[in-house]
């Protein structure tokens, strides 16, 4: 995968921190916890991308003020 779909998950609302040390990254719209970031793990066992993908609002990203 490219850095460009690597950093999906960070721009998606669902993506989440779990806090888990074994698992640190989530993915609420699938459900699952993960050591790499969800949309690896979604790509690798079906062969598509992950179609649960929301962008998240401009305000969570940090660009309105």
């Amino acid at each position: 995968m490219d850095r460009a779909s690597q950093a999906r998950c960070h721009r998606c609302a669902h993506y989440y921190i779990t806090h888990d040390v074994h698992f640190p990254y989530g993915c609420r719209a699938l459900d699952f916890k993960s050591r790499r970031q969800p949309m690896r793990d979604v790509a690798d066992s079906s062969g598509q991308p992950c179609f649960y993908f929301a962008a998240k609002p401009a305000t969570q990203l940090g660009r309105a003020r």
